[in-house]
């Protein structure tokens, strides 16, 4: 990292085998916090061992903030024109006329790196791998709070969760979001289902949690009429429908990072969705290890629901 803190404003660093440019290396991301780009990069570049396993093999939705997170923003998945030729790239083959048809995927250091100088403050990485993108390799589940939704209430869906699959036999692993939710990730056999029977598994399971506290969950689509309830989220089951990835930073005040969790952890009193940051994340990781590595190597069957 010497190199990159003996870079001014601008300049060339050589990461990962690649000369990445790096410009306005101290403009302010976080405005609250005072995190630059640099700080950002930082981040990206030190976590990617941790994080590049959960990217690898997987078309990318970036979630851009070339303003920071007070000032423009926008989704990109179609890779841009500039990228450089080493950035590894796929084609998604079903793409239509109004979709993304060339997706980045992150397969080293030095992509971490450019991605983050080009303000990719979130990164979202496909459910399925793109040699068989039909097939995801895992089922996810989304606690996304309503307005009135309460952490409290949040932390009891998430125990519920734990409580159903517990009595199913299936491995989940739970993260913070960094913002307001929590989300659970099975790992399931690879090439064997579909997104349609991940999305029909999670609803089943959600709508038996749902069944269990009706007045904190409502099934709406739009958020302007669920009245400030949670939603379980199934549909992000679904062909180029994301969840944030492992590690990740949000667009929020404290640069929060999406970071896993271990089961016990939801009665800590001091757990909080944001409560890890691009700093603080680093020293956990080196404590605790990669708590979701299990999604990674763990292939399950889903039982019937």
């Amino acid at each position: 990292m010497e190199e990159l803190e003996s870079i001014r404003k601008e300049g060339n660093w050589s990461v990962g085998g690649h000369a990445v440019r790096l410009t306005n290396l101290d403009k302010v991301l976080f405005p609250d916090d005072g995190f630059t780009k640099r700080d950002l990069i930082r981040y990206y570049v030190t976590i990617a061992p941790v994080m590049l396993p959960y990217l690898r093999g997987r078309a990318l939705n970036l979630w851009r903030w070339p303003n920071g997170i007070t000032g423009t923003h926008f989704w990109q998945k179609e890779i841009p024109g500039h990228a450089p030729e080493w950035m590894d790239r796929w084609a998604y083959p079903e793409a239509e006329s109004s979709e993304a048809h060339t997706y980045i995927v992150a397969d080293g250091v030095a992509a971490m790196a450019w991605l983050a100088n080009h303000a990719t403050i979130d990164m979202h990485a496909w459910t399925s791998r793109t040699e068989a993108y039909r097939n995801p390799t895992y089922a996810l589940i989304d606690i996304d709070p309503g307005a009135r939704t309460t952490w409290d209430e949040v932390l009891l869906f998430a125990r519920l969760y734990r409580t159903a699959l517990e009595h199913l036999g299936v491995t989940g692993f739970p993260k913070v979001t960094g913002k307001r939710g929590i989300q659970v990730w099975v790992p399931i056999r690879r090439r064997t289902y579909t997104f349609d029977d991940t999305r029909g598994w999670v609803e089943s399971l959600s709508r038996a949690i749902g069944q269990m506290v009706p007045d904190l969950v409502s099934w709406e689509w739009e958020k302007s009429n669920r009245k400030g309830l949670a939603r379980l989220d199934y549909t992000q089951n679904a062909v180029n429908k994301t969840l944030v990835s492992p590690y990740a930073v949000r667009p929020a005040p404290g640069a929060p990072v999406s970071a896993p969790i271990l089961w016990e952890e939801l009665d800590d009193p001091e757990l909080r969705p944001n409560r890890w940051n691009i700093r603080t994340v680093l020293d956990r990781v080196r404590e605790r290890g990669d708590l979701f590595r299990g999604v990674l190597e763990l292939e399950q069957g889903l039982p019937s629901l």
